[in-house]
């Protein structure tokens, strides 16, 4: 059974539908046209971005940058509004050129200083592999938990107080819980690696599992702020602006930016997982009204992301130290889960109650 509103289908274990449409749409297309309405006016994104602007610091707020369309608009925000930030990229060894390009002609053009952390590539590729040959759905753990702990890290380290994250409601919405992991759970890294890797993690950036929370929802240290979700942000428009601003150029998928992130969605999710995450991309932007469920679907009639994926493969098995037949050997075992390996899930759970019962008061 497939959406009659979006383009999400029963494959997805924890969809739920209701007169033929899923959980996913009942709950988000309110929200978001609330979140339209309640911004309109732009007047909460000037007022904080004031605040910002008055901080007398050199810089008064950390950007992650990655040469993506989300990360690369909050720069633009930044510049229009006055703003003074270090922009931080973490270089994991997977950039595309384009994404290399983007970040050069943003930064250039911005005239904003610019930070790259470039990752111990022998840890970081054991890592790599140990999620890999671990089985579990979300390997690009890895990756996100470590940009996630550099930001904070950064920004502690240079009394920043304003990280500003290009995660939005509109674009990034209702993805299937069966398809990732929590990213601050440095305790299902950890476990992970030592089943399975062969290096000691030493300089890989980490945060303890309350840090990316407490930059989030609390009022001291770092402070997390989502601009995006403050205005009324349409992924196209985004795209058109930085073109014309920047002479930045569009990539073939969401996230393509980096080559991993490229291959993992575009192969490994569906070899081995029977996961499609275009359908859940472009149902967020069915529900944003950026596209029409028919073009959608006509997306998704090719089976197949675009580019050479096994020449992508052959590059990937050689950069991590594969061979075709261990890879493929990898690829055909059966998946297994997150919870498999030491998690702080319960702890979660607990602090999302407490979180709560706090917050009604």
């Amino acid at each position: 059974m497939i959406c009659k509103t979006c383009v999400l289908d029963s494959s997805i274990e924890s969809l739920k539908f209701t007169n033929e449409q899923c959980n996913y749409c009942l709950k988000y297309i309110p929200l978001l046209k609330k979140k339209h309405i309640e911004n309109s006016s732009n007047n909460q994104i000037v007022k904080i971005f004031n605040k910002i602007s008055k901080i007398k610091n050199k810089y008064n707020c950390l950007i992650g940058v990655s040469g993506g369309v989300d990360s690369s608009y909050i720069v633009y925000l930044a510049k229009k509004y006055n703003l003074r930030p270090l922009l931080l990229h973490f270089d994991n060894g997977w950039n595309s050129e384009l994404a290399v390009s983007n970040i050069k002609k943003i930064t250039n053009s911005c005239g904003f200083d610019l930070q790259t952390y470039i990752v111990n590539w022998s840890e970081f590729r054991n890592i790599q592999r140990s999620f890999i040959k671990s089985g579990v759905i979300d390997i690009e753990l890895a990756t996100d938990h470590a940009i996630f702990a550099n930001l904070i890290n950064t920004a502690k380290k240079n009394n920043i107080k304003y990280i500003l994250s290009g995660t939005n409601i509109f674009t990034e919405h209702a993805m299937p819980k069966e398809w990732m992991w929590r990213k601050s759970d440095i305790r299902n890294i950890k476990s992970i690696h030592k089943k399975y890797g062969s290096i000691k993690i030493k300089s890989y950036p980490t945060m303890g599992f309350f840090d990316w929370y407490i930059a989030k929802y609390l009022n001291f240290g770092p402070k997390l702020l989502e601009p995006l979700n403050m205005i009324n942000y349409k992924k196209k428009n985004a795209i058109e602006i930085l073109k014309s601003n920047y002479g930045w150029s569009e990539y073939e998928d969401k996230h393509f930016e980096s080559l991993f992130t490229k291959f993992y969605q575009a192969y490994i999710l569906k070899k081995k997982f029977n996961v499609d995450k275009r359908k859940s991309h472009l149902s967020c932007l069915i529900r944003n009204n950026e596209i029409t469920r028919d073009n959608a679907l006509k997306i998704l009639s090719n089976n197949d992301y675009p580019g050479d994926l096994e020449r992508e493969k052959d590059y990937f098995c050689k950069k991590l130290d594969f061979s075709k037949e261990e890879f493929d050997k990898i690829l055909s075992e059966k998946p297994k889960s997150h919870l498999d390996f030491d998690n702080s899930e319960k702890l979660f759970k607990f602090s999302k109650k407490i979180y709560k019962f706090f917050y009604k008061f």
